[in-house]
């Protein structure tokens, strides 16, 4: 098979040998680079990746991926879309040469987003940005995702077990471009129920609660937002945006919509968790992490969240045995937590003190 990379990038050559080392087992390199001002690529020239630089405007990611994808060669059997702060595992390309076949559109693979303060995996779900070479197109502005636009009915999608995609962003980097292209996005599709979602979800991180609840809301009322885990996820913001503004009684009460309409995620069970950590309800604590503890299989979608699935449930645990006069129990949580995260010095101070008490 030939096995193409291609990428957009701008000013990202402290990525360029960690990427170039990571994408080797591909046939061919083909980058975008949209006004690098460093020598981003020279560098990448330098390692044989083939760079055409070129300026989109207005700048929109559908539209630098579609122009990067239009760079791949014609007789390419499998493109691989990546960015320069990704790097495969050794072995991917025979791993997904194994699960390609000759129907195929595209393949879905395990990608780590983030990665917690010790070293272990926080964010991980699948990710399709691996796909044929001809009947695709990326669509919206921010948040783009791939879309069939050949004849007939496109490829089904494989399971790439064993291509293992990692990222390792620069935290420097300004995403303040991300609202006003979410609202070029629901403009332009205003009944996108995941847009509408990823909006919302902007507003929550800008700090406008208001419209981050309204958005939310008409996400939720959307006749396409049927996704369960992405409807408790809205719901989880609503109820996040409800306690900065004061309201912590409709903060529960949505936090409580939201473990409903997915109890098979530990993020609500916990977000019911900490806030009643925050009031001092330690049965309700122990109540609520004993919900998330009994999910023992992890999602593998993007709605996933580190910390319910690190030490952070046997945290709460240990705290609220401390609180009601059970050293024992308390104990017991606090090495169970520690041994998710050992080399965290206060939880580790935690197990000596109890130990000692």
């Amino acid at each position: 098979m030939k096995i193409v990379v291609y990428a957009i990038c701008k000013n990202e050559a402290q990525f360029v040998d960690r990427w170039m080392d990571s994408m080797e087992e591909a046939d061919r390199v083909v980058v975008l680079d949209t006004g690098s001002t460093d020598d981003t690529v020279a560098r990448l020239e330098a390692r044989g990746a083939s760079v055409t630089v070129e300026t989109i405007s207005p700048w929109r990611f559908d539209a630098a991926r579609n122009r990067s994808l239009e760079l791949v060669d014609e007789d390419a059997d499998i493109c691989v879309c990546t960015d320069l702060d990704e790097v495969f595992h050794p072995g991917w390309r025979a791993a997904l040469e194994a699960a390609w076949t000759p129907d195929a559109g595209q393949a879905r693979y395990r990608y780590t987003w983030s990665f917690r303060p010790d070293g272990a995996e926080g964010v991980v779900f699948w990710y399709e940005k691996i796909h044929r070479r001809h009947g695709y197109r990326w669509v919206h502005p921010v948040h783009e995702v791939l879309r069939w636009e050949g004849t007939g009915r496109p490829g089904p999608t494989v399971t790439a077990l064993g291509v293992q995609l990692d990222h390792h962003p620069d935290p420097s980097k300004s995403r303040g471009q991300y609202l006003p292209l979410l609202e070029l996005s629901v403009r332009e599709e205003p009944e996108d129920d995941r847009n509408a979602h990823y909006l919302g979800r902007e507003y929550f991180f800008h700090g406008r609660w208001d419209d981050c609840i309204a958005t939310l809301q008409r996400h939720l009322a959307m006749p396409t937002a049927t996704w369960a885990d992405e409807r408790a996820a809205s719901m989880r913001y609503i109820a996040k945006a409800y306690l900065q503004k004061g309201a912590a009684d409709q903060a529960r009460g949505w936090f409580l919509r939201s473990a409903a309409q997915a109890p098979h995620l530990r993020e609500p069970w916990m977000d019911l968790a900490m806030l009643c950590y925050q009031q001092e309800n330690w049965d309700g604590v122990l109540y609520f992490t004993g919900m998330a503890l009994t999910i023992t299989v992890r999602p593998d979608t993007y709605i996933c969240e580190a910390e319910a699935w690190g030490p952070l449930p046997h945290d709460l645990r240990c705290q609220a045995y401390f609180r009601t006069g059970r050293t024992g129990l308390a104990l017991e949580e606090a090495q169970k937590a520690l041994a998710l995260s050992p080399a965290d010095p206060r939880l580790a101070g935690n197990v000596e003190v109890l130990s000692r008490m």
